[in-house]
């Protein structure tokens, strides 16, 4: 038999100052006419901790 791979996203908030600054930065940037298609990925990416896992099973 063949093992199995999977892949896992886990998706947290981080602590609040870090979530606090990456809103503000997100917020200041669109203040300041930046586009939307860069602002808001980068925002979210300050604002969350994501983690893309790996794994693999035996069967």
């Amino acid at each position: 038999m063949l093992p199995r791979v999977g892949v896992s996203v886990d998706i947290h908030p981080r602590d609040l100052p870090i979530a606090l600054i990456g809103t503000a930065g997100g917020a200041l940037a669109l203040w300041a006419n930046a586009p939307a298609e860069i602002v808001v990925p980068t925002a979210l990416l300050i604002v969350f901790d994501i983690r893309v896992r790996r794994w693999r099973r035996r069967t």
